[in-house]
């Protein structure tokens, strides 16, 4: 079921997108629950998804990747939500880090990581929130000192909710490499550690919903990282690479809400045509019609917030405000229309029978990753403000 926003992609990428369509549908979606109920990982999912090439969306074709713009990342994202939001889980921080190194990355690293990202014979996640900080990536713990001898670095600290840890072979870690440095964001770097002496990574932190991919907690003590795995061979640049980087993570989790919500909508449309109740289906009855009307316009409008976000860095433009505007409002409207599928189906929806009770699982955890929505909402204040200055308006 490609979406009609498709239409807006060229030729090769609307190819792309309806091919990843077609996996869902004849896939995934009929064996979902087979791993989803149980929490286990999705081997045949992911090896399928690496032979479609979902890992390389964002790696350059010169390094084996399909180099899509931002808008078809995004539709695949939907697509891949939409029949599993754990599947588009496991595309997420790669993706990001694939960004990352494309436009930050020295040519060594482009040239020694890109082109096994790209069929995902390498795996990439990052690793930002510490145990005691969430959102406040300032207040970090974790350090890299360099040792002039050798001129690696020691990676002491510990991260916490790290997506696909274990099955990464490089964690790109954002961590302070100058703590004494001010403001604190002007200290930080980001390392690409792999399985190192002295990395411990947890077993599987338990979710409410995102099953079958794993989140951990991950440790360094003393881990050696060489001086040339430094993205972008600079220190103290890490929270720029990161912050433009997080643009991607942000529309990629909007992209995500808005699979999670087009679920949604799918499935109370059609029970509501199946079910009858004092003589007709369901869906003729005002406050059900009304369910559908409320989500379809939210799930479009999510939609297209989040394809403006994508055009904005497919324009090489800062998408700060776009992508935090996209996943503010699509992940709010992937909540409410899981709750309200769940009321069309009535009792039914409050049933493991029935996929609205996952998607209303899976839903909140867009609220919440990549920058929580009260984060979002200052962040974007900020911005429009900031805007507005620089566009001549009042300024206090």
């Amino acid at each position: 079921m490609t979406s009609p926003s498709a239409r807006l992609l060229g030729p090769d990428e609307r190819d792309i997108v309806a091919v990843v369509d077609d996996f869902v549908d004849d896939y995934v979606r009929p064996r979902v629950r087979e791993f989803e109920e149980h929490d286990v990982y999705p081997e045949d999912f992911i090896e399928r998804m690496k032979q479609l090439g979902c890992f390389g969306l964002l790696v350059p074709e010169e390094y084996g990747g399909s180099g899509v713009s931002a808008a078809c990342f995004a539709l695949v994202t939907e697509s891949l939500a939409r029949g599993w939001m754990s599947l588009a889980g496991a595309i997420g921080g790669h993706s990001v880090m694939s960004y990352l190194l494309r436009e930050f990355g020295t040519d060594q690293q482009r040239a020694t990581y890109l082109p096994a990202m790209a069929d995902g014979s390498l795996r990439v996640t990052m690793a930002l929130t510490e145990p005691s900080g969430g959102s406040d990536l300032q207040a970090m713990t974790t350090r890299a000192a360099r040792d002039d001898a050798t001129g690696h670095y020691l990676l002491n600290g510990e991260k916490t909710w790290i997506s696909n840890a274990r099955r990464s072979g490089r964690i790109a870690v954002l961590c302070k490499t100058d703590p004494a440095a001010q403001p604190p964001h002007a200290g930080m770097s980001v390392l690409l550690v792999g399985d190192h002496d002295g990395l411990t990574i947890s077993g599987n932190l338990p979710k409410l919903g995102y099953r079958g991919v794993e989140a951990c907690t991950v440790t360094f003590d003393d881990v050696e990282v060489a001086a040339e795995d430094l993205v972008g061979g600079v220190p103290g640049a890490g929270w720029h690479q990161m912050m433009r980087s997080l643009e991607v993570g942000r529309l990629q989790v909007a992209a995500r809400a808005v699979g999670v919500a087009q679920a949604s909508l799918d499935a109370a449309l059609d029970y509501s045509q199946q079910r009858e109740a004092f003589g007709k289906q369901v869906w003729k009855h005002q406050s059900v019609g009304n369910h559908l009307a409320r989500i379809g316009t939210n799930v479009q409008a999510a939609r297209l917030l989040t394809l403006d976000a994508a055009r904005t860095i497919d324009a090489g433009e800062r998408a700060d405000l776009e992508a935090g505007m996209a996943k503010l409002f699509a992940s709010e409207v992937a909540v409410e229309a899981a709750f309200d599928a769940m009321r069309v189906h009535g009792a039914y929806g409050y049933s493991k029978e029935y996929d609205v009770e996952r998607f209303y699982r899976d839903a909140p955890l867009m609220v919440i990753g990549e920058g929580t929505n009260e984060i979002q909402q200052n962040l974007i204040a900020r911005r429009l403000v900031e805007r507005s200055r620089a566009a001549g308006g009042t300024r206090g």
